[in-house]
């Protein structure tokens, strides 16, 4: 059974970070970790992020989908990962929906912009960590997908 408590607190972390770190996994086996904007998300299962298509970390993507995400509160020494997968999407709709005013700034073209590309991260297991605490998570148990 799973601790209603931690759930709460996860989600809330989630909530109060503007910022997530992406880890991925780089070249020679070696791990690269990527801070991006929380944009959207779906409780603790989906999310959803953009980034540039010219990065890098696209071209990572594309050889491995296989990532994690990790929230932190640094004042209550509070951090959630959630291990899965990731999806480059290219249909516009999900652009859309990730669009804000300001992004016009890293893509000058708009929605169709090239260069923009949305992501949507599907989490399968996680691990929250706080009141000297580990808890071990899968997904399909707090949500029964």
């Amino acid at each position: 059974m799973i601790d209603e408590k931690f759930l709460i607190e996860s989600n809330e972390l989630v909530e109060s970070s503007k910022i997530v770190m992406v880890g991925t996994n780089g070249e020679n086996g070696y791990p690269n970790i990527k801070a991006m904007m929380r944009l959207k998300h779906d409780g603790l299962k989906k999310f959803w992020l953009s980034t540039n298509t010219s990065t890098r970390m696209v071209e990572r993507l594309k050889k491995n989908n296989k990532i994690c995400l990790y929230f932190v509160d640094d004042n209550k020494f509070a951090g959630l990962m959630l291990v899965g997968t990731i999806e480059i999407l290219h249909d516009r709709a999900s652009k859309e929906m990730l669009w804000t005013d300001g992004c016009e700034i890293y893509y000058p073209l708009g929605i169709d912009d090239p260069d923009y590309t949305a992501l949507c991260f599907t989490a399968e297991w996680g691990n929250y960590y706080r009141h000297l605490k580990n808890i071990t998570f899968k997904i399909d148990e707090i949500y029964n997908y």
